[in-house]
């Protein structure tokens, strides 16, 4: 497989996660959800979900299976939103290795196939999930409002390789 391809979400949301509606997931028959935490559910300096959040959670748990998993190691900060959310997680997931995407995959019981993982970043969510043969589902970072303004020179530098390797990043749905 090209590296244009292993970056190559099978869908470009082009706004946040609290725009993945059930419609959506049906039209792809997805049955499972693995979650990026940082910068996709919440800011990464937030300690909690947001209210939104939290309604989008118990809005779409009963239609999909969810996992959080994310590669940051605070058992603490990602217990703690896990928790308030009362969803399964997995700390320090190393993303884009697929070894413990596959342990929450695994535990959903569903086929990789019909599992999305959810990110906003091309070289550790969208790279992990076709790695592994997930769909893949890129979301706009969530951003705290003081850092609003900030640009994301990481993430820019993601599209700009991922473009250049033959990924195409218009928003599709």
């Amino acid at each position: 497989m090209t590296w244009g391809k292993l970056l190559q979400p099978d869908l470009v949301l082009g706004d946040s996660i609290v725009n993945l509606t059930s419609d959506i997931l049906e039209k792809y028959q997805i049955k499972g959800l693995v979650l990026d935490v940082d910068e996709t559910l919440v800011p990464i300096t937030a300690m909690n979900a947001s209210e939104e959040l939290s309604l989008w959670v118990e809005e779409i748990k009963p239609i999909v299976s969810l996992w959080l998993a994310s590669n940051n190691l605070s058992e603490t900060r990602i217990g703690r939103i896990a928790q308030s959310l009362n969803l399964p997680y997995i700390t320090g997931a190393g993303k884009p290795s697929r070894r413990k995407l596959r342990t929450a995959v695994t535990a959903m019981n569903l086929p990789v196939e019909q599992v999305a993982m959810v990110g906003d970043r091309l070289f550790t969510d969208v790279l992990a999930g076709n790695r592994l043969g997930m769909f893949t589902i890129l979301v706009e970072p969530m951003v705290d409002a003081a850092y609003a303004v900030r640009k994301y020179p990481v993430r820019s530098f993601e599209v700009w390789v991922s473009e250049a390797l033959g990924a195409s990043l218009d928003s599709r749905k």
